[in-house]
């Protein structure tokens, strides 16, 4: 196997999360359908998660959670470090995307250097 081949497929991973991120954002939280629909009496299932999403972008969960996690695996030596930068990723990608960038591009910053930092002796 090549060793290329964990890079590429981590960066295949990181391209479709950042896409589906993009959808969650201008299908679900800027869509004008919605407004309409979650403006009712009647319950939608979207409207819950619309409203559940919004309360976590107004407190910057994602985005803090991210740069907690970017900040932990700077500290942390080998496998974990690296497993709690991705993790980091997962958090801070769709922070950047879904309205909190400023905290989130720390945090997208921190855990790309944590990923290429060469292992230690």
């Amino acid at each position: 196997m090549s060793r290329a081949l964990p890079v590429v497929v981590a960066l295949l991973i990181l391209a479709s999360w950042l896409a589906a991120s993009y959808g969650v954002r201008y299908g679900l939280m800027e869509n004008g359908q919605w407004v309409g629909l979650c403006a009712e009496a009647r319950p939608y299932w979207q409207c819950q998660a619309r409203a559940l999403l919004g309360l976590t972008i107004y407190h910057q969960v994602l985005a803090w959670a991210g740069l907690g996690l970017a900040l932990v695996a700077q500290l942390l030596s080998g496998r974990v470090g690296s497993w709690l930068a991705g993790l980091a990723l997962v958090f801070a990608v769709p922070a950047m995307v879904l309205y909190t960038a400023s905290i989130a591009v720390f945090a997208v910053v921190l855990a790309g250097l944590r990923l290429v930092r060469r292992p230690l002796l």
